[in-house]
């Protein structure tokens, strides 16, 4: 899943108005943020398979640490914590935390059973994305939700608040399109460094973007 994960850090908006979309987005990605760097060390391990499932190339075979419900609810509680520590705001951080989660919880909607209770333990997935159609169906209505509860939850201050906002919900649509169109990936190296380059390139504009909003009650 790529657009619900970021539909959930535009939902959360609505939950924390005052945390930046950034951090939302950094939390409701963040097993997708690790992984990359742990591929790229060799650390978890996955292959491009054509035809694997028919959504995605990509087989997951093993990410114990960065997606397994039990560690994923582990960094869930460090980043709430550490926003918590930082801000001392408690819902936000509570929101925070189960943004992570929620990608968990995502992903074992969409994937076939490759997604790990605890390191070495069950493996569960409901097969989403067995079906091209249903998956791209599935995460534009929750993109769609996501960004009305994110526009309702704030306002523009300027220009960049207004139309960089929308510039950012644009580029998310045209990467997901690339992704669901494009040939298979030439190698997990190559997985792995797109994978980081694009989030920092999402939570930078992201940060940036919040920056020129402010919570619509203000």
């Amino acid at each position: 899943m790529f657009l619900g994960h970021f539909a959930a850090g535009y939902a959360a908006k609505r939950l924390a108005p005052r945390t930046s979309l950034g951090t939302l987005f950094a939390a409701a990605q963040l097993p997708d943020i690790v992984w990359p760097a742990f591929i790229l060390a060799g650390i978890e391990k996955a292959e491009v398979v054509p035809g694997d499932t028919p959504f995605t190339p990509l087989r997951f075979d093993s990410y114990p640490i960065s997606h397994s419900l039990l560690t994923v609810a582990a960094w869930g509680a460090l980043f709430g914590a550490a926003h918590y520590w930082k801000k001392r705001r408690p819902l936000d951080a509570l929101v925070l935390a189960a943004l992570v989660v929620s990608h968990w919880v995502l992903d074992f909607a969409t994937h076939r059973p490759d997604m790990p209770l605890w390191p070495g333990g069950p493996r569960l997935g409901l097969g989403l994305w067995n079906s091209v159609a249903a998956t791209v169906v599935v995460e534009l209505a929750m993109f769609a939700a996501g960004l009305w509860l994110a526009l309702r939850a704030t306002r523009a201050r300027d220009g960049i608040g207004r139309w960089g906002f929308a510039g950012l919900a644009v580029l998310l649509l045209l990467t997901y399109a690339a992704n669901v169109t494009s040939p298979p990936p030439p190698s997990m190296t190559a997985v792995g460094l797109a994978g980081l380059l694009g989030a920092v390139l999402f939570l930078g504009l992201a940060l940036w973007v919040d920056r020129h909003r402010e919570p619509a009650a203000a």
